[in-house]
C-alpha cells in the first residue's frame, strides 16, 4: 500500500512561509497516495521558477529542465515509457509564458501528461515582475507605470486547443485540490490543472484575502463537465467570482501514444536495441549526404 511517507524527501522546501506551493506539494503527494501510484511509477518534470523546485522535495524520479521546457521532456518520457505516469509541475511564467506553445501542442496531441501549473500571477523567483496572467495595471519592477498586457486565460486556451481535461484548484482548498489532482491522474490524455497559488511576498494583492472570498466550486453548481462550450465560458469567468473544480473532461478522444504504431508492441524502454548492419548505416548515410 502506498503511503505519504513514501514520498518524503530529506530536502526541506525553501519557499517563503505562507507560500501556496506548500499546499500544492502536499496535495500532489496525497493525490498520488489516493491513486496508489508509488514513487517509482511517476516521473515529475519541471522548468524554472519557485514552484519548479517541487521535485527536489519529493522522493520520486524528477527532471529539472530549462525555462518553459518541461512539456517536451515529459512528452519524450511518455513516448519512451507510456506505462509510466508523467507529471509536469511549473509556474505561470514557465507554463504560460516561455512554454505556452508547448502547452498548445500537448493539448492538441492529447499526450498522457498531467500538467500542474502553479499560477501565482507573478514572476516570484526573479523578484516580482508581471507574468502572462497578471492583471492589467499591475505595477512591478518591469512595469512601474502598470502592465498594459491583457492576461492569458489558460483553461479557455487549452480547451480551444483540444485539451480533454481542464481543471483549476486553489492551494488553500486542500482537500478539493487533492481531489482535482487525483482526477487528473486518472485521466487518459492531457490534463491541465491550473492552481491558484498565492504569492505572499511579491503579489500580496492576489493572495489569500483576494481568492478565499471569491472562489466557488463548479461541482456545487451542477456544471456539466462534458459540455465543452459551457466549460469554455466558465473558463473566462474572473473577478468577483472565480470558479474552481473540473471544467471539462472527455475520455473518448484517443491519446497520442495510443496512435503511434511504434508503441503497439509495448514501451520502447522494454524492447531490445536493434543494431544496424554496415549496409543499413551506409544506406542512411546516402540519404543525408
Amino acid at each position: 500500500m502506498v503511503q505519504r511517507d513514501d514520498f518524503q524527501s530529506p530536502e526541506r522546501p525553501t519557499w517563503c512561509r505562507g507560500c501556496g506551493n506548500h499546499g500544492i506539494l502536499n496535495a500532489i503527494q496525497m493525490a498520488l497516495v489516493e491513486r496508489e501510484i508509488a514513487p517509482h511509477q511517476i516521473l515529475i518534470c519541471s522548468g524554472i521558477g519557485c514552484g519548479s523546485k517541487l521535485p527536489h522535495y519529493m522522493r520520486v524520479s524528477g527532471f529539472h529542465g530549462l525555462h518553459g521546457r518541461p512539456l517536451p521532456v515529459a512528452t519524450g518520457a511518455r513516448l519512451a515509457n507510456h506505462t509510466l505516469k508523467i507529471m509536469t509541475v511549473h509556474g505561470d511564467g514557465d507554463g504560460y509564458g516561455m512554454g505556452l506553445a508547448h502547452l498548445c501542442h500537448a493539448a492538441r496531441r492529447n499526450i498522457g501528461i498531467v500538467d500542474v501549473v502553479q499560477n501565482n500571477r507573478v514572476y516570484g523567483l526573479t523578484k516580482g515582475q508581471y507574468s502572462p496572467t497578471s492583471d492589467p495595471g499591475m505595477r512591478t519592477p518591469t512595469s512601474p507605470e502598470g502592465a498594459i498586457d491583457r492576461p492569458v486565460a489558460p483553461l479557455a486556451l487549452a480547451i480551444t486547443m483540444g485539451a480533454t481535461f481542464g481543471a483549476r484548484g486553489y492551494a488553500a482548498e486542500f482537500r478539493h485540490l487533492v481531489w482535482v489532482i487525483a482526477e487528473g491522474l486518472q485521466h487518459r490524455g492531457y490534463a491541465l490543472i491550473d492552481v491558484l497559488q498565492p504569492c505572499v511576498t511579491f503579489n500580496r494583492p492576489s493572495a489569500y484575502d483576494f481568492y478565499s472570498p471569491r472562489v466557488y466550486k463548479l461541482e456545487d453548481t451542477g456544471h456539466d463537465v462534458t459540455d465543452r462550450d459551457a466549460a469554455w465560458k466558465r473558463a473566462q469567468e474572473w473577478g468577483d467570482r472565480i470558479p474552481i473544480g473540473i471544467f471539462y473532461r472527455d475520455e473518448q478522444v484517443p491519446t497520442y501514444e495510443e496512435q503511434v504504431p511504434a508503441l503497439k508492441k509495448g514501451p520502447l524502454v522494454d524492447r531490445p536495441l536493434e543494431r544496424l548492419s554496415p549496409a543499413q548505416i551506409e544506406a542512411l548515410r546516402a540519404e543525408v549526404v
